[in-house]
């Protein structure tokens, strides 16, 4: 860990960094916990995924944009903005990003005192998870996005993650095409379902809004004392988005108790009341500011972003699992199986998601 403590004395710590371990466990960057000398504060040191975020620059201005927008709002909430939002950390040379062989580099102020979930343990949980994704739009709400670069081109746009499969699909890399052959045909059974949400929005029907594009339970950070949440975190993805796709990634992920890559089907299952309790926190704090046609939209953004991150995990499984990091063989066909599952069970459930949505609006 030497040569972390090198990387992390780049940036303006309060003292000497001492100690860096792995910290946390997400798909696409390197994290480490950073303990300086002086002992007083942590500081969380990330390797960037360039193969992902490709200009990493760019992904670091759109974060300084909205995080600086949102502190202004936090203030003017009487909030604490050293805990209610991220904060960067320059380089010495007053920098967001310090740069050698091994990779772009940055760091943020470690939040302590709170928590974080991989799963929801139950719908009190959950229902909290959505009050902050719904207060981070509302905050956001007039922020002009095209002040934002894509950190991740096409990133939720479905027609083009299709294309992305069918390429897949035919160059057959790793001769695994035949093998998940049933999976294949579930996703062509879904071309023109594909389309739905960027036809509505190219035609006008959906407006643009800054977006968090990767709403998980565990972007959330809660208070350990109080078990409230205190900020939204993991911006990589922070961008033009829509705010359907932003409400269906959180129910995708976390309308089930099953984890993301549940091997046992049979544990996998869409939880109606987990949707009823996320549309509630949801709605009760940026229900005000959506359109008629968001409201309406909101569980076939829920089916949209499971059948999509479902498809980008099999389109993975079959490129030989560059992107997506894995742990076990066949991982990523794991996860991909349990969205295709929860897919059929919101199709089955759609009437009961669009009257728990009225209830709400």
């Amino acid at each position: 860990m030497d040569r972390y403590l090198q990387i992390a004395d780049r940036f303006w710590l309060d003292s000497r960094a001492i100690r860096a371990e792995s910290h946390g466990g997400g798909h696409i960057n390197d994290t480490f916990l950073v303990k300086t000398e002086k002992g007083e504060k942590y500081y969380i040191l990330q390797r960037i995924n360039t193969a992902v975020f490709k200009n990493a620059e760019a992904l670091m201005e759109n974060i300084i944009l909205v995080t600086d927008f949102l502190r202004e709002k936090i203030v003017r909430d009487g909030g604490d903005p050293q805990r209610e939002t991220m904060n960067v950390v320059l380089t010495k040379d007053g920098k967001t990003l310090y740069q050698d062989e091994e990779g772009c580099w940055r760091v943020y102020m470690f939040i302590d005192g709170t928590m974080t979930m991989q799963t929801c343990e139950n719908a009190e949980q959950f229902y909290l998870s959505a009050c902050a994704f719904g207060h981070f739009q509302k905050l956001l709400a007039d922020f002009p996005a095209d002040k934002l670069c894509e950190s991740i081109p096409n990133f939720h746009n479905t027609k083009s993650r299709y294309l992305d499969f069918e390429a897949a699909v035919e160059k057959d890399v790793c001769g695994r095409a035949a093998s998940v052959a049933e999976e294949i045909a579930f996703v062509r059974a879904h071309k023109e379902f594909a389309a739905t949400l960027v036809d509505m929005q190219e035609s006008g029907e959906l407006p643009l809004r800054v977006t968090h594009n990767d709403t998980k339970l565990d972007n959330v950070l809660f208070d350990e004392k109080t078990g409230k949440p205190l900020a939204v975190v993991d911006l990589d993805t922070v961008m033009p988005g829509l705010s359907v796709n932003d409400f269906g990634d959180s129910i995708r992920f976390g309308a089930t108790y099953a984890a993301e890559d549940e091997p046992d089907l049979s544990k996998v299952n869409f939880e109606i009341d987990l949707f009823d309790c996320y549309t509630k926190g949801f709605l009760g704090e940026c229900g005000s500011l959506l359109t008629e046609n968001e409201k309406k939209m909101l569980p076939v953004g829920a089916m949209m972003m499971t059948f999509e991150c479902g498809m980008r995990f099999l389109t993975d499984h079959l490129n030989g699992d560059t992107y997506f990091k894995i742990h076990r063989e066949n991982h990523n066909l794991d996860r991909c199986r349990t969205q295709f599952k929860l897919v059929k069970d919101m199709e089955a459930a759609r009437e009961l998601m669009d009257k728990v949505v009225e209830k709400y609006s």
